[in-house]
């Protein structure tokens, strides 16, 4: 009897126990910049009303109708029926059950993107809530780039383009598309110089590759350092496809530009990456550009700037949002 009272106890302590879901191991990131940058308005400009109406939500319930195409229709319908009395998941109905997958894979993609910060103008703190993330080349360098994500590499062995490149010119300012940790520094035999930047809540890797010869990094970056959105953390150039360092085996000047979803720290560092199409994200950033100019001092952020969502990363200037309440 006290036997099967024991076993009855544990099993009724096992049902309690939450059961950890498998993480995501892939996304198939299909939204066009159109649907991007109509959601990102939405979201923008609901922030102050009754109720904020999140891209995340929208594009999550488009992608349940559609299949995870995300066209401009079917985004405007998300909009339009998200402004009534039902949440997005409610109004998912029969396709409900894919909701969550599109909620998480979109919140990895696009977490970081939109929300509050802060950008000093003449000496004054301006607080704002809108898109927080920079096109990852500078204010006042050209590029060209297309959607080049998948087609075929054979350097060293035959395989998928994982990234965007941007064409530029040599030693144009390459900057943090969003704040993170420098996870990674160096060189690598594919990307040439690189840096890799992982975003504050552990779910976005940055990549940027092929940086210039010789004076590829910022100033004083390491491995280990908190960056800002927008900050300076290298120049564009053409290194790589070498074992040896420093060696400019790229024909092309130009920023190879990778985004790695991470559900979980197992899916880093290993044959079953997740990494998705950047080429509308970067479209999204392209009118919003880090202002970087070099003075007698080296380079500097024109306007400073700090993220209000991440409390523990605010600077010394302000005391996080309070000030801005």
């Amino acid at each position: 009897m006290k036997r099967r009272l024991f076993l009855v106890i544990i099993m009724v302590l096992m049902l309690a126990i939450p059961v950890r879901a498998e993480p995501i191991k892939w996304v198939d990131f299909n939204v066009p910049y159109e649907s991007l940058k109509y959601a990102m308005n939405v979201d923008i400009g609901s922030f102050d009303k009754e109720k904020h109406i999140s891209w995340i939500d929208i594009l999550a319930l488009a992608a349940c109708r559609t299949g995870g195409r995300c066209g401009i229709v079917s985004v405007k319908k998300a909009v339009a029926d998200l402004e009534g009395d039902k949440c997005a998941k409610e109004l998912a109905g029969d396709v409900a059950k894919y909701f969550d997958y599109y909620h998480e894979a979109y919140t990895a993609a696009l977490g970081g993107l939109l929300g509050s910060f802060a950008i000093e103008k003449d000496g004054q703190w301006v607080a704002a809530y809108g898109l927080k993330a920079f096109s990852p080349i500078a204010a006042g360098y050209g590029y060209s780039h297309c959607d080049d994500f998948g087609v075929s590499r054979s350097f060293g062995f035959a395989r998928k383009h994982l990234g965007n490149d941007l064409m530029g010119g040599l030693g144009a300012p390459i900057v943090a598309v969003e704040g993170g940790v420098v996870e990674a520094m160096g060189w690598n035999r594919y990307g040439g110089w690189r840096v890799g930047i992982r975003s504050f809540d552990n779910k976005r890797y940055y990549y940027y590759a092929h940086l210039k010869k010789d004076t590829p990094f910022a100033p004083g970056l390491q491995e280990g350092d908190i960056v800002q959105a927008g900050d300076l953390i290298g120049f564009m150039g053409r290194t790589g496809y070498s074992d040896k360092e420093n060696v400019n085996n790229i024909e092309t000047v130009h920023l190879h530009f990778g985004l790695q979803l991470v559900f979980d720290e197992s899916q880093k560092e290993c044959n079953s990456e997740i990494w998705i199409s950047a080429y509308d994200i970067v479209r999204l950033l392209s009118h919003h550009r880090s202002s970087i100019s070099k003075t007698a001092d080296g380079w500097q952020r024109v306007y400073p700037y700090q993220d209000l969502d991440v409390e523990e990363f605010c600077g010394s200037a302000f005391s996080c949002m309070d000030e801005f309440a």
